[in-house]
């Protein structure tokens, strides 16, 4: 026996880390690449392996201390001393599946690591699928581009427009009571404030999520990821690069903004939708190119905050997925509000003008003479990222929009390599990513599951909000299925009279023959809850007459719902319908 001092490895530009888990402890018989600690900077976490198998002597750091490369960890009283974890050495000794197929690597002397399961991405899916696996007993890496956990969703999503369309709805709702005999002054709106507020949030909702990889001993590690091989990545972070060999790999790895070719990308006035979130400022005027949901929230947002608002939409209507007597009590809405909606109609051209820019429009209803904006957002919907991380080139089948597919086990045609989220198909949602990311992670371990969700539910969190699931009209039309529907009109909800907002309704669709729901849409305040006793409905297979026996408070806007499957079965005595028993 020898005994010898055990230090940390290169780690990259790593310095001053933080020791937060220690993995063994003194007297314990540990083999080689065991993981003795867990370190964590500001950017990442990883597992410091043993060079060699012994037994531990002393240990020489505890929680909480700080180490960089070369500091002394532990005594191993060992056999024979190793001189130090050379990553060349173990890029040679790798078995047979890391040589196939693999791709010129970008990184230069990486930190190598060993996973079961290795996930591309951080966002719902990603994080999802990365604590299924870690609660199923795997090792497990993950890798995310962004400084923090969460990807587009919670960082400059989901979650930060959900803040702020919360704050416009306080303002919506304030400016409406002056009907009502309650008035306020005008609303002082402190850009700077009000995106602390939000950040907040975001920050919240991402540190607990660095807690919970933590809890499970994930290594997180930041930056981007690009196949090299059928079982490696690499990773190249600001801080560090690394070699990850995996068993199997779950890309998780999202979509990003679409553009519009020949527009004056880099002017301070366009933004995506991630632009018009850091809300700089409020601009006067507002230009909304897009009518689906991400361009109709932060119309939404910037309305309330001021802003006079332009939507153009080339389609004919807006919200296209959706029913158009669910979208109608919204656009009556914003006709109201905003400077002018526009459909059948798009913009030809965008030219700068100083701090604004010139809009040149096409279309039916399109404006005679080109108008002036001091913000444009481009909300066109959005393209998978595919093919920007190497997956084809180690033999993942991606189509020509960015797609991967898979199967119902989520699988590539790579077998061992699996696919989740919006990378793999519509809807873009990132419910249906986080569905899917445990699909794959319990594959993986072994379980018996496959993806059978009879719907995903789309919520558009607008004011008012346009919430469906299962069939539309327009889709049981298209594909000659029959169907019958029930439309209950909020303005004879009691609850939503008290609430000054009668502007809503709630529509069931069920089979002719035998009664079972087949679809569900709802517009109105808080249509989003709502829609989610009618999606367990449809997947538990209920009828109508399930719906309406259900005893519901009252008042409350969930009795629309049962008031629409009485209407459907003739029985409802809130509205009377002649003819109906």
């Amino acid at each position: 026996m020898k005994t010898m001092e055990i230090r940390v490895p290169d780690i990259g530009d790593f310095k001053e880390v933080e020791v937060i888990e220690l993995m063994v402890k003194e007297g314990d018989e540990i083999r080689k690449d065991q993981s003795l600690l867990l370190v964590e900077s500001d950017k990442a976490s990883m597992e410091i392996p043993s060079p060699q198998a012994g037994k531990v002597r002393k240990m020489l750091v505890k929680l909480g201390d700080k180490v960089s490369e070369g500091s002394a960890l532990l005594l191993l009283d060992a056999e024979e001393a190793a001189k130090e974890i050379v990553p060349e050495d173990r890029s040679r000794q790798s078995d047979n599946r890391s040589r196939e197929n693999t791709a010129p690597s970008a990184a230069e002397n990486p930190t190598f690591v060993e996973c079961d399961t290795l996930v591309l991405g951080a966002g719902p899916g990603g994080y999802t699928a990365a604590f299924r696996a870690a609660d199923l007993g795997q090792k497990v890496v993950l890798v995310e581009r962004y400084p923090v956990l969460g990807g587009v969703c919670l960082n400059v999503g989901c979650i930060p427009s959900k803040a702020l369309l919360h704050a416009a709805k306080v303002i919506s709702d304030v400016q409406e009571m002056a009907h009502h005999g309650i008035r306020y002054g005008k609303p002082e709106i402190d850009p700077v404030q009000l995106n602390r507020w939000k950040q907040g949030v975001v920050d919240k909702l991402t540190g607990g999520l660095s807690a919970l990889a933590r809890a499970r001993k994930i290594t997180v590690l930041h930056g981007i990821g690009q196949f090299a091989g059928t079982h490696e990545m690499d990773v190249t972070g600001k801080n560090g690069q690394w070699r990850v060999q995996f068993k199997n790999a779950i890309i998780a790895a999202g979509s990003s903004a679409a553009k519009l070719p020949g527009f004056p990308y880099g002017h301070a006035a366009l933004v995506d939708s991630t632009g018009a979130l850091q809300l700089d400022s409020i601009p006067e005027k507002m230009l909304v190119i897009g009518g689906g949901i991400i361009g109709l929230e932060m119309a939404c947002v910037y309305d309330a905050l001021g802003a006079k608002v332009t939507v153009a939409e080339f389609s004919d209507g807006l919200i296209p997925s959706a029913d158009r007597d669910v979208v109608l009590p919204l656009l009556d809405r914003i006709k109201k509000r905003y400077e002018a909606v526009l459909v059948r109609t798009r913009v030809t051209k965008l030219e700068e003008d100083g701090k604004r820019l010139i809009a040149t429009f096409d279309g039916n209803n399109a404006p005679s003479e080109p108008l002036a904006f001091d913000l444009v957002l481009v909300a066109v919907g959005r393209r998978p990222n595919g093919a920007s991380i190497g997956a084809d080139r180690v033999g993942v089948f991606v189509d020509e929009h960015g797609f991967i597919p898979v199967n119902r086990r989520q699988q590539t045609n790579v077998p061992h390599i699996y696919a989740i989220g919006d990378i793999c198909g519509e809807p873009m949602l990132a419910h249906k990513a986080s569905y899917e990311g445990k699909v794959a992670a319990e594959v993986i371990a072994g379980l018996k599951t496959e993806y059978d969700a009879m719907t995903v539910p789309s919520v558009a969190y607008t004011d008012p909000e346009i919430a469906w699931m299962g069939l539309t009209e327009e889709q049981a039309v298209k594909q000659g299925i029959p169907y019958e529907k029930s439309v209950f009109p909020w303005s004879a909800s009691g609850r939503a009279l008290t609430m000054g907002r009668p502007d809503g309704l709630t529509k069931l669709l069920w089979d002719k023959k035998t009664g079972r729901l087949l679809g569900a849409a709802i517009a109105g305040t808080g249509a989003g809850e709502l829609l989610s006793e009618t999606t367990l409905a449809l997947e538990m297979g209920c009828a109508l007459e399930d719906i309406a026996l259900t005893v519901h408070p009252h008042p409350s806007l969930s009795e629309t719902v049962m008031f629409a499957a009485e209407i459907g079965l003739g029985t409802i005595a809130d509205l009377y319908i002649p003819g109906k028993k």
